[in-house]
Order: C-alpha cells, then structure tokens, then sequence
C-alpha cells in the first residue's frame, strides 16, 4: 500500500456496523470508498451519503448504495481527504471541487476523520491555492473582492480550457495566498463576500487526522492531543 492507501485503510476501520457514513471526494478519499466497499460485499450494514457526484458514482460501482443527504439525520462518520492540514487541525480542502458538499457533510458529522500523506501536513496553511465557490453571476466582483484580500486569483477551468463548474452550478477561484497567518479570521472575511458560496478553509471541524507514511507506518493525529 501507498501513503495514502494506508491511512484510508485505517480510517475505515473507525467504520461500525449500522453507521450512518459519508464518503469523501478525491485522491485520498478514492481509497476510503475502495476499503467501505470490501467492508460492504464482506456483509457490513451502512448507510452511506457522498460528497459529490463523482464519489456516489464511484461507490454505486463498487455496490455502496447512496441515500441523498437529506434523508440522514446526520452522519456518524465522515472520511475525506485535504489537501492541507496544520497542527490545529485546520484544512484547505477543495481541490477536487467538492468543498462546499464535503463541507455541509462535515459539519452534520458526529466524527470528521480526514486522510492524508505526509506532504499535506503543513506550519501554516496557505503554500495551496485556497478554492474558493462563488456565483457566476457578478464573477468580476467577486474576484476584485477576494483579491483586496491580499490573494492572486485563477479561475479554475477544466482540461478542455472551459470554467470549472461544480455540482452546485458555481465557479471556483482558487486564491494564492502563500501561507496564511490567521486562518480562522480569513475564512469570516472571505465568507462575508457577496458572491461567495464558502471556501475551503475547514476550521475546527476534523476530529483526527490520519496519516499514511512513506516508512509503511501510519499516525493519528487527534483533536486537543
């Protein structure tokens, strides 16, 4: 197994019989399905809701039925990846364009466990671009806004050239800060940008990080440890 493999393995292990469980979205998140589903065909009982359209088509391939999240009371165990984490916890996720979904999930969720390599353990958040949904409607607004922020900004297009459109209908800036000082602070100020849907500033929210190590190993990172 790689890195990322293994903390998905270990993460899945926190998964019990009759749990209501969301599914994550991206790289990290892919191995987690993989690992829910031999849990599955192996007779374990889930309810299980997706963070995107990407991940429940993965999970219905794999025999993992999806109820739509509206019809979960909440969720008992949310696995997802980052795409960076500091010592407090703190995420910037969204790279796969999935904020705005995995960020609802996460926070309906009695246990948010993300997965990660150790590449994504960071001091300070910020080296990756900050995702950030917004409106089409009033986009140049927006961005004028975000970038008085003290950011550089991309539009986030596909492979083809085209804007990026998430499962919301939104666009996505991915905002260059370098590092962020203050991450709690940043994410009020963007948040209260007309045009902003959220960003991916995940603040105080995860309750472990697991990380999978180049050495075989895996560690556990656990909120107020």
């Amino acid at each position: 197994m790689n890195a990322k493999q293994l903390a998905a393995y270990r993460a899945v292990e926190y998964i019990q019989d009759g749990m209501i469980v969301g599914l994550g979205t991206g790289s990290t998140a892919f191995w987690a399905i993989e690992y829910t589903a031999q849990r599955v065909a192996a007779g374990l009982k889930i309810t299980a809701v997706a963070t995107s359209e990407d991940t429940a088509g993965k999970a219905r391939e794999r025999g993992i039925e999806i109820t739509p999240f509206d019809e979960v009371p909440y969720v008992d165990v949310d696995i997802d990846g980052a795409d960076e984490a500091d010592k407090d916890l703190n995420l910037i996720k969204g790279g796969g364009g999935a904020l705005l979904r995995e960020k609802i999930v996460a926070s309906a969720s009695r246990q948010f466990i993300v997965i990660a390599d150790e590449s994504k353990l960071v001091e300070k958040l910020g080296r990756f671009p900050l995702p950030v949904e917004v409106v089409i409607f009033g986009l140049e607004h927006t961005t004028r806004a975000l970038q008085s922020l003290g950011c550089k900004t991309t539009l986030r297009t596909t492979p083809g050239g085209v804007p990026f459109i998430t499962d919301n209908n939104n666009y996505i800036l991915d905002c260059h800060f370098e590092v962020i000082p203050n991450a709690p602070e940043l994410e009020k100020k963007i948040n209260a940008i007309t045009g902003v849907v959220d960003n991916g500033l995940f603040i105080n929210m995860a309750e472990r990080v697991i990380v999978g190590c180049n050495d075989g190993t895996v560690k556990e990172i656990v909120k107020g440890g």
